[in-house]
């Protein structure tokens, strides 16, 4: 390995590529120690610790769900509060417009000057999308309205603080997109996805030490928070998991495809074998994003307006465990097939390899090859979305289970777990390919 990572150094332009990367990361880390003017930090600290223990309602679980997908943190105190899900969320919206809505589509088939166009209107559409978000957040804050007690200064929150400081955040945000677009065109890797996967990065050491922390109280034990076995049984799971998220985000299902021959002067051409790849997660982790952003609406007014009601029956029914889990592995599983019906199209897959001279033995080209792409996808689709929904909720039954801090088992399970292993995966698959390109070992070979 260090003979690998000496040969990475060597090599002038993917060192300066790795160190402007790294540079911009630890930027974008510095950003959360710049705190919002106007914000109180005892009470936030309270807050904070409260939201840490699993004890936030409803506070807790939207302020959970954002830091993870907005490479933010939970605090949501400094100039970089919002993170990039302004961003995400209409680089989303402008995704799914492109394949219903017919001037994106055609600007989208326009090829590289039609992609430029849709990112560029993706970042002015951003603009005043963050700066509602800032003004609702910071509005939240003053109220009081998710915590019980304001988390602004006293004497602030009048119209000009609140402007203010939703234009610091919008700022934070706009700063955090350009730094993933510079990582795309001079850095390695995809921007985003690295600011995502460093925001999740950064709560290891606190999962770590919250693990720890019952063993250096109370000293090391068998069958108690500090006991030795219960340890050793959640790094044998975290192992378990990281294994299980590698397997299925590389899995593929590869449909064998062959060339038609055809005969050019005294020689034959065509009739090679090669095949199809249909990953078996298709969607990656969209179908837990729009999921968790749904499930976020109905807790926060089942805690805002139902909680302090004598409703019969309906109070105890939100209270069951169950009723979360069912409903969001229903929505994973129904985002899952969505995302596939937008991304892969059977028909026109089919269309291109009769075009192009191939098919898939045992069926013939045209109707016949389109409907048996669509049983295989919707059967793969599955697959993928019964993963991606334990890997979800098993966070939640593992703590419950063993009696872990929500962080720790936040951390080393679910969602930001596949995040951190898919972006670290095609972190190396770029890494390797400008190995490959000067005849050297891969990082992944031997």
């Amino acid at each position: 390995m260090i003979q690998k990572l000496v040969a990475i150094l060597a090599i002038p332009d993917l060192r300066r590529k790795l160190l402007l990367t790294a540079v911009l990361l630890a930027v974008y880390r510095l950003g959360f120690w710049v705190p919002l003017p106007i914000v109180n930090q005892a009470r936030l600290k309270e807050t904070i610790d409260n939201v840490a223990q699993g004890q936030g309602g409803a506070l807790g679980q939207i302020l959970q769900t954002a830091s993870l997908f907005s490479a933010s943190q939970v605090g949501y105190s400094t100039i970089f509060g919002l993170g990039i899900m302004p961003y995400i969320s209409c680089s989303i919206v402008f995704q799914l417009l492109a394949t219903v809505y017919p001037p994106l589509e055609r600007l989208q088939k326009e090829g590289e000057s039609g992609r430029r166009r849709i990112n560029e209107l993706t970042r002015q559409i951003t603009v005043p999308v963050a700066f509602v978000q800032s003004v609702g957040w910071v509005m939240t804050m003053s109220r009081g309205s998710l915590t019980g007690s304001s988390l602004v200064l006293d004497g602030c929150g009048g119209p000009f603080d609140i402007i203010s400081t939703a234009l610091m955040m919008t700022a934070g945000t706009m700063f955090l997109m350009w730094i993933g677009e510079q990582i795309d065109a001079f850095g390695i890797g995809n921007g985003i996805s690295l600011l995502i996967m460093a925001g999740i990065m950064a709560q290891m050491p606190s999962a770590v030490f919250e693990l720890f922390k019952p063993v250096l109280t109370n000293g090391v034990s068998i069958g108690t928070n500090s006991g030795i076995d219960r340890i050793l049984l959640l790094a044998g799971l975290f192992v378990a998991i990281v294994l299980g998220v590698v397997f299925v985000t590389q899995a593929q299902r590869r449909i064998p495809i062959q060339s038609a021959k055809h005969v050019r002067g005294r020689r034959m051409f065509g009739g090679a074998e090669h095949f199809l790849p249909l990953k078996l997660n298709q969607s990656g982790v969209m179908p837990i994003i729009f999921a968790s952003s749904l499930l976020m609406i109905p807790s926060y007014l089942y805690h805002q307006l139902i909680e302090n009601w004598s409703v019969p029956y309906l109070n105890e029914f939100f209270a069951l465990p169950a009723v979360y889990y069912l409903s969001y592995a229903g929505l994973i599983f129904f985002f899952s097939y969505f995302w596939a019906a937008v991304t892969f199209n059977p028909k026109e897959i089919a269309q291109n390899l009769k075009d192009y001279g191939s098919f898939i033995p045992g069926y013939r080209p045209g109707e016949r090859t389109s409907k048996y792409l669509e049983q295989v996808i919707v059967r793969v689709t599955f697959v993928g979305a019964a993963f991606l929904s334990l890997l979800a909720i098993s966070p939640s039954i593992v703590g419950k289970v063993i009696d872990v801090n929500p962080l720790i088992a936040g951390f080393y399970g679910g969602t930001g777990l596949l995040i951190v292993v898919s972006v670290s995966i095609d972190l190396i698959q770029r890494i390797d390919s400008h190995l490959l390109v000067r005849n050297q070992a891969g990082l992944t070979e031997g």
